[in-house]
């Protein structure tokens, strides 16, 4: 199949356009021949018809506009790609455009209502797609005269388009996330466009905004460091940048200072956030909420994803000094908003629940100190009930352990063993499965707390994983110092309550963990 793409934009193959025209011709799976329009230095048509009546078919101009001609004809599937330019095409194209008339016949034909020619060649076999970006918030309504253009060459539903506003995001690294996105989109375009269409689904997302009107306009606005009275603002790339960096924020209702100390340049911004709206300043300062020191460099290479924002605070590659919360709702507050997940995705976002771990464990504790028979039928009816609950929970290699080892618990206390072993014993196996854990790449409590922190991602975040570490053990000591003052206990007469009186110290270490979640990450940014 001959594929041919014929690029309008003056920047080649740097051109935002054709990164989206890359992306489709991946997902089709096509290698195709680029054509750089405005390297061909093609002249204008001079409108002399000697193309139809002195030497039909071919141009009186001798440029390189005759071999476009050919690949044209010989062409399966042509990419049109290129800016929006003053709602229209860039001008090296419209003279490639223009210059295609020897390819129709001079007798006018009443296919078209408006009028028109009939082609001197059979290209019916043709299909067309029309790549474009635009520099407004949205393609609607900006590409009124393209379509119109295109819809009399081919006919208005013959031809596939996309129209991409906010086309200048494509060459911010820092957005790259959110722009990778939609290149996922245009790539599943291609592979729909190879196999037959492009699905309705895949059109509307197509159509769906990078960032919403306020966002991209507060961005566009603050990279150009230009005053609306048309003076240029003072070179500080700082000042700019922390501006994009504020358009992306997504005010919550709390009034907030977030305060840039950039120790490389030596610059100091804040970022003003109101129920009303953000603003940032670099003088008149006010006193703080949150402050993260870093370099300059550091902080660009962390929005641009060269070096993960977790990994150089866990390495101190930056400090943060005051409220702590606000870095772990970072991507919440500054990050890309994200769309609701299909029907068919959402069984892929079940959630562990560390009730579901406790829950067996907690049945015995309690039941089988006060009864043995009756504890030990519970413990057994438990685990069996617990697999139900993944269909609605995200189960853990941890639970089928437990599962397990209570139903082994469970079945002692029935077949009549001394419930002063098996009672400690059981909180010695709890303790001992967390404890170990310990030394695994993934401890046992951040299977549970990453719910918090993001999902699995959390998991790849070294200060977390050090946080989570420390609690397994902990949690683990516990339970492992539980089960020998739990065996002094069976021998007293407070045995049947030995359950409760054990629930005290978990509840206990509970409200630790919460304040150690919290303590600890924010202690390590301080430095």
């Amino acid at each position: 199949m001959n594929i041919l793409v014929i690029n309008g934009s003056p920047k080649a193959e740097s051109s935002n356009s054709m990164r989206l025209t890359r992306a489709f011709l991946d997902g089709a799976g096509y290698d195709a021949e680029i054509i750089n329009a405005a390297k061909l230095g093609i002249r204008p048509c001079l409108g002399c018809f000697a193309c139809w009546n002195k030497q039909p078919g071919q141009c009186v101009i001798n440029d390189k506009m005759s071999e476009v001609l050919q690949k044209i004809i010989a062409a399966d599937v042509i990419v049109w790609s290129f800016p929006l330019y003053y709602f229209s095409i860039p001008g090296a194209l419209k003279n490639l455009i223009d210059r295609q008339l020897p390819l129709a016949l001079p007798f006018m034909s009443d296919k078209n209502s408006s009028g028109g020619h009939p082609p001197r060649y059979d290209l019916s076999r043709q299909r067309h797609i029309v790549i474009s970006t635009c520099g407004f918030w949205t393609s609607e309504g900006n590409y009124d005269g393209v379509t119109a253009m295109f819809d009399h060459i081919y006919g208005v539903g013959n031809y596939t388009k996309i129209f991409c506003g906010q086309g200048e995001l494509f060459r911010v690294s820092e957005l790259r996330n959110r722009t990778d996105a939609y290149l996922e989109i245009v790539r599943r375009a291609g592979v729909e466009f190879a196999t037959g269409e492009v699905m309705p689904e895949t059109q509307r997302e197509l159509a769906e905004p990078l960032y919403p009107r306020d966002v991209f306009e507060k961005m566009a606005d603050a990279s150009w460091e230009v005053f609306e009275t048309g003076e240029v603002a003072r070179s500080d790339d700082g000042f700019g940048f922390t501006k994009q960096m504020a358009a992306l924020y997504r005010p919550d209702g709390k009034e907030r200072v977030i305060e840039f100390a950039y120790t490389d340049i030596d610059k100091v911004y804040q970022i003003v956030c109101q129920q009303s709206g953000h603003s940032v300043i670099r003088e008149n300062f006010m006193p703080y909420t949150t402050r993260i020191e870093t370099s300059y460099a550091v902080w660009r290479a962390i929005a641009r994803g060269e070096i993960s924002g977790q990994d150089a605070l866990f390495e101190k590659k930056y400090r943060v000094l005051g409220d702590f919360n606000l870095m772990l709702r970072w991507d919440e507050l500054f990050g890309v908003t994200k769309s609701t997940p299909r029907l068919k995705d959402q069984a892929k976002n079940l959630k562990t629940n560390m009730a579901v771990l406790l829950a067996p464990w907690m049945v015995i504790w309690i039941a089988l100190a006060i009864d043995p028979f009756i504890g030990g039928i519970l413990g057994i009816l438990t685990s069996a009930t617990i697999p139900l609950i993944w269909l609605i929970c995200k189960p853990t290699l941890f639970e089928h352990i437990s599962i397990f080892m209570v139903a082994m618990i469970s079945l002692l206390a029935l077949v009549g063993a001394d419930l002063r072993l098996v009672v400690p014993l059981s909180y010695g196996l709890f303790g001992l499965m967390w404890f170990i854990t310990t030394f695994y790449k993934i401890p046992l409590t951040a299977y549970y707390s990453q719910n918090s922190y993001g999902g699995d991602k959390a998991l790849d975040n070294p200060l977390f994983m050090r946080t989570n570490r420390i609690l397994t053990a902990c949690w683990g000591v516990l339970f492992l110092v539980t089960s020998f003052w739990t065996y002094w206990l069976m021998t007293t007469a407070v045995s049947p309550y030995v359950g409760l009186i054990n629930s005290v110290s978990p509840v206990i270490m509970g409200v630790f963990t919460v304040w150690f979640q919290k303590w600890y990450p924010s202690k390590w940014a301080r430095g």
